[in-house]
């Protein structure tokens, strides 16, 4: 078979139930489900930043971003929120006055501690279906990705 005629086969053989994107998103929108009837005070996003500051005493605003994933014009607004929510504070960096350093104040921590507890029950809900082998291959998997 040319190259052509096995492109326009692949072409024509599409089918949308069987492509890893269709399928991710799927997971996704059952675990985004999943989370706003478990938590539906904050989005996954702001809970990634309070998951996140939970392991940091300060932490600037850029590089709070970087480990989440998130640009900076996203990272300000979630932190935004969430400091209106008065879950988390900034302040001006000792070191460099124009950093912001964010970190959790007091009932930030007791949220996300709580939060976090939340979350497990999330993603064992998320995965129910799969047995714990299951579960370790396709986290290895999406790690791979």
């Amino acid at each position: 078979m040319n190259e052509a005629a096995d492109s326009q086969n692949q072409t024509a053989s599409y089918e949308l139930e069987d492509q890893v994107g269709f399928k991710l998103r799927l997971a996704n929108q059952r675990h985004l489900e999943i989370f706003n009837r478990r938590m539906p005070d904050i989005t996954p996003t702001q809970f990634a930043v309070l998951a996140k500051l939970r392991n940091e005493v300060k932490i600037s605003q850029n590089q709070l971003g970087r480990l989440v994933g998130m640009d900076a014009a996203t990272t300000k607004g979630v932190v935004d929120r969430l400091r209106k929510k008065g879950l988390v504070k900034s302040c001006p960096s000792e070191t460099d006055m124009r950093r912001l350093e964010i970190s959790l104040t007091e009932a930030g921590i007791a949220f996300a501690a709580d939060a976090v507890t939340t979350a497990h029950e999330i993603s064992a809900e998320t995965v129910g279906n799969l047995t714990p082998r299951e579960v370790d291959r396709l986290l290895t998997l999406l790690d791979k990705l």
